[in-house]
């Protein structure tokens, strides 16, 4: 009889519920971002995101607003604790090269808050996998 190891289980249904989450937020974004002609022409938009929901802090969502500012963005609406929607004027792209800052970043702190969620999740997936096989094992 072959078993399939639980951390296997446990890792890809992880992943599958990250992706449908992605999916999710990628449609509900593009839903809540629907432009006509007056609203693009001459305008650029980006949504800056935060992976570990800093946008529930007023400080930090102004100093956000006062930096992007210098580039020339605009705060149109924050989403909730992880999403800020921006537009700017495309002529201010001219001023890009004297900023001290990425103007088309789209991630607040580390980019990587997900992969080290994700790593937390699948690791404590394995050690639990690792406590049940070795509970099943031995008849504990």
């Amino acid at each position: 009889m072959s078993h399939v190891p639980i951390g296997a289980i446990v890792g890809a249904s992880t992943a599958i519920t990250a992706a449908a989450a992605a999916r999710r937020q990628a449609e509900e974004e593009e839903n809540m971002t629907r432009y006509d002609d007056k609203d693009i022409n001459g305008y650029e938009f980006k949504i800056v995101r935060s992976n570990m929901g800093r946008f529930s802090n007023r400080e930090v969502v102004e100093r956000l607003r006062q930096e992007e500012a210098r580039a020339g963005w605009e705060l149109l609406e924050k989403f909730d604790q992880h999403r800020i929607r921006f537009k700017r004027k495309i002529e201010h792209r001219s001023m890009d090269a004297q900023l001290d800052f990425d103007p088309y970043r789209t991630s607040l702190g580390s980019g990587k808050g997900s992969a080290v969620v994700l790593m937390a999740v699948l690791g404590v997936g394995l050690v639990l996998a690792g406590v049940l096989f070795f509970a099943l094992r031995y008849n504990y």
